[in-house]
């Protein structure tokens, strides 16, 4: 693990802290270290979910780490040759088979990469503060380990390439407007905010929770017509075990009695 990725578990919450000082940018090796605590999250049962947050109040993360590529220690010519890990850019960025939900608790300003680690969470809470922008395209270079791929999905064309092409910034408010963030919130109150949605997941049914993304992600360019397809034909083991689960039969029974269900995950 890298001196610049903090991990600490609570329960079945495992909270992941950028700490790189000054701009918590990714290099090889913190981008490993960050793709080792996601597996963690992904293959330890008794864990839930994850919050991924940065060190301080100004930056999250400012993405590539401009001076380790200038240095030759990250190619530009197929990137993602390199050794970034499990889970690719960010340890998170094309970690298809993590099942359980992330939480991104944005401390600061998100630039670049930042917005491609934020982009590949399944909830985003922000400080009042935080402003977002893609600088790639004066450098020369895209935002290719995420944001091409999923920022026209999350924005109106028009508005995601305002960010891609001219990199105008984006602040919490607007991101909020547009659905690109779930809440935003005083600085004061991101962690307990994050803490309280971890805490809330990890008191569900473990295979209900992990079924929603593994079924998200097989249907994702479904017809709707194809999408019950396939959630009744395609390869889904999660999906497939709740449905025999008796987490499943206890939730009912827990609520036709009145009682608080006691998932097992099983």
């Amino acid at each position: 693990m890298s001196d610049h990725v903090v991990v600490s578990r609570s329960g079945g919450v495992l909270e992941i802290v950028i700490d790189k000082p000054k701009a918590n940018a990714i290099d090889m090796k913190v981008s490993r270290a960050l793709g080792e605590a996601f597996v963690t999250l992904r293959d330890d049962p008794d864990l839930m979910v994850g919050i991924i947050t940065g060190a301080g109040e100004r930056i999250f993360c400012a993405g590539w780490d401009l001076k380790a590529v200038q240095a030759g220690e990250m190619s530009l010519d197929n990137w993602w040759e390199d050794d970034y890990g499990p889970g690719g850019f960010a340890g998170i960025t094309e970690l298809w088979n993590l099942n359980k939900p992330v939480i991104a608790a944005l401390n600061g300003i998100t630039l670049g990469g930042g917005v491609e680690i934020a982009l590949a969470c399944d909830l985003i809470v922000a400080a009042e503060h935080v402003e977002f922008a893609l600088p790639e395209m004066p450098l020369g270079i895209v935002p290719d380990a995420g944001a091409i791929q999923r920022l026209p999905r999350r924005l109106p064309y028009n508005k995601a390439m305002e960010m891609l092409l001219l990199g105008e910034r984006m602040g919490a408010a607007e991101a909020a407007r547009y659905g690109l963030v779930n809440a935003v919130v005083p600085k004061d109150q991101l962690m307990p905010t994050a803490r309280a949605w971890a805490s809330k997941l990890a008191g569900v049914a473990p295979l209900a929770l992990q079924s929603i993304k593994e079924l998200l992600r097989a249907i994702e360019t479904d017809s709707i017509q194809d999408a019950f397809r396939t959630m009744r034909t395609a390869d889904l083991p999660i999906y497939r075990k709740l449905l025999r689960s008796d987490d499943a039969r206890e939730g009912i029974s827990a609520f036709v009695e009145k009682r608080k269900a006691e998932f097992k995950g099983q």
